[in-house]
């Protein structure tokens, strides 16, 4: 996906937050699946999937964020299987932003606007098997001082809420 969709759908995820009454009629749950949860969200363009979590854990603890880790589904775009993340605060532009479940390790190529994403949808959809066979996935970033953060994601409920979230846009 083109950096410039990118913005335009943070920015409108952006606008709707911050518009309560846009947010209640665009934006439904349409379930919880332990950790994660699914929401639909209506554009113009059409509708827009997500399954989404918070972190179970955080590093530093004292420094609390509003984290949250994306797999976003666009079909009026052909857009499946997106990941995101974002860990609460810009990241740092020298530092890596990366994932990791056990020995696997996935980068995110573009941060931008508190995002991170990946470029490779090839690369997201290796991921989501990844996450769908694992119990955890932590990812790594780092704020525009340097210092490093770590959030622990569930990966219980995934499975469910990737399927439902997929079928709700298919």
């Amino acid at each position: 996906m083109s950096i410039i969709k990118k913005i335009l759908f943070l920015s409108f995820i952006i606008t709707v937050i911050f518009d309560s009454h846009t947010f209640a009629e665009n934006l439904k749950r349409v379930g919880k699946y332990k950790d994660w949860e699914v929401m639909v969200m209506s554009e113009q363009s059409g509708k827009v999937c997500f399954a989404q979590s918070s972190p179970v854990l955080q590093a530093p603890k004292k420094n609390k964020r509003d984290a949250r880790l994306f797999v976003t589904f666009r079909p009026s775009e052909k857009i499946s299987d997106e990941i995101s993340a974002t860990a609460g605060y810009e990241f740092n532009k020298n530092n890596t932003v990366l994932a990791s479940s056990g020995n696997n390790k996935f980068k995110f190529d573009i941060k931008q606007q508190g995002f991170a994403w990946m470029t490779s949808n090839k690369k997201e959809k290796i991921m989501v098997k990844v996450m769908k066979k694992g119990s955890r996935i932590m990812v790594t970033g780092y704020n525009e001082k340097g210092s490093q953060t770590i959030d622990h994601y569930s990966l219980l409920g995934f499975t469910k809420a990737y399927s439902t979230a997929k079928k709700a846009c298919s």
